[in-house]
């Protein structure tokens, strides 16, 4: 699911490498990779949070959990460096179902 979306001006893969570093030093436990797209995996305890451009052009905040403390937690990181904005409701990415 889809809870925010980060708001930027230049291509996604310019960032992604200063968004990479910001959650790194937040966030100890975290993959990323840039190969066509830009994907940054954070884990803490059972959860994991995405931010990545996979459906979209702009890096999006993704969990499978509705009610996950990390999501916020990630959110609330974000939105201290970045503007982004939060949905009302998480969305469903393209290949979730109800």
């Amino acid at each position: 699911m889809i809870f925010a979306e980060l708001q930027y001006e230049q291509d996604y893969s310019e960032i992604h490498s200063e968004l990479v570093g910001y959650l790194q030093s937040k966030f100890p436990n975290l993959e990323h990779g840039l190969q066509g797209d830009s994907w940054i995996w954070i884990f803490a305890g059972n959860e994991k949070v995405a931010v990545d451009t996979f459906s979209s052009m702009k890096h999006q905040v993704k969990s499978e959990r509705l009610n996950s403390s990390l999501t916020k937690e990630v959110i609330g990181t974000l939105a201290e460096r970045y503007k982004l904005t939060e949905l009302d409701e998480p969305e469903l990415e393209p290949h979730e179902d109800l």
